[in-house]
């Protein structure tokens, strides 16, 4: 059985229409009590097809046609081995597709992005956002309230995370790379094995034909795995929307002259090792220390919020 559903599967590899040439083969196969003859499925298969069938010995001589060699081995590899998921892991592709609020989010996101160099964009979301926010800036200090924008954003990335993204898928995508690599690695063995002990050639044919079917399994992998980067742009998306804007504004006080601007005395601030700073001064090469400050404060709420919260971004395996 083994031998018949390994030439089967050759013949899949070689031409991707010869699935449907081979279950039109068995289809006529049971309608004609076992055999089928070249007249039976000239209509579905060119005679190349054909010929190659019975080149490779998955066709035999019958009693007035053909019969197929190994019913059961033909079952196997048409079946059994067509519809396994890859890597033995079923993942619903459908699920990673962006839906239209996504679509919409990541046009919005992008529009806010814009404000980082277009005066306009800036002005109208830092204006919009100060009704809300002015309170906070005439209460606290200006670090203080980089701190406390750092908290709102970590929040609301870690709520983003937790509703958008999927641990359970992400680690179905993880746990097929690593079957299909662990399968690869053991056919490789078993192939390089076998050449060394100067096995049979049919034997080493039989490993590496697997080994080509498990490299185009991977290929495949590979490319069904773009629903993973799906999801993790989808989360970025997500959680931008709400970042943006409050950092636009942070960016548009700073950069604002008159009464909303901040005031000289609270643009300096002492830093860890760095000590006595002026917000608007690089710090990080060009990267100014408010924005240090920001991104600082923000990684640290976020490890926290998640703990708090109990919000479990490791991809799950089990």
């Amino acid at each position: 059985m083994t031998r018949t559903a390994e030439k089967v599967n050759t013949l899949l590899r070689e031409d991707e229409e010869m699935e449907a040439a081979l279950e039109s083969i068995r289809e006529r196969a049971d309608q004609n009590g076992g055999e089928v003859a070249w007249a039976d499925v000239s209509d579905d298969l060119t005679s190349g097809q054909w010929g190659r069938i019975i080149e490779q010995g998955v066709l035999v001589d019958g009693d007035e046609g053909f019969e197929i060699a190994d019913r059961d081995a033909l079952d196997e590899a048409l079946d059994d081995e067509r519809d396994e998921p890859i890597g033995g892991v079923e993942i619903d592709p459908e699920a990673s597709k962006w839906s239209q609020w996504d679509k919409l989010a990541g046009v919005s996101a992008l529009l806010l992005m814009l404000g980082y160099w277009t005066n306009a964009v800036r002005n109208v979301v830092g204006e919009t956002l100060n009704l809300v926010l002015a309170p906070l800036d005439a209460t606290l200090p200006f670090y203080a309230v980089i701190l406390s924008v750092a908290l709102l954003t970590g929040l609301a990335s870690a709520l983003v995370q937790s509703n958008v993204m999927d641990p359970e898928r992400m680690g179905k995508y993880q746990k097929r790379m690593q079957a299909v690599q662990e399968k690869r690695s053991e056919a490789q063995d078993a192939l390089d094995e076998a050449k060394e002990r100067d096995a049979p050639e049919a034997e080493i044919e039989r490993l590496e034909n697997e080994l080509d079917r498990i490299q185009e399994q991977q290929m495949e992998s590979m490319a069904e795995n773009l629903g993973m980067f799906k999801e993790q742009g989808r989360m970025m998306v997500w959680s931008m929307l709400f970042i943006a804007p409050l950092f636009l504004w942070m960016y548009w006080k700073l950069r604002s002259s008159g009464p909303q601007a901040v005031s000289e005395t609270e643009l300096q601030m002492i830093m860890p090792i760095t000590g006595e700073v002026s917000f608007n001064q690089g710090l990080l090469g060009p990267m100014p220390a408010w924005i240090v400050w920001y991104f600082l404060c923000s990684m640290g709420f976020s490890q926290l919020l998640r703990k708090a919260v109990n919000i479990n971004m490791s991809p799950t395996t089990d």
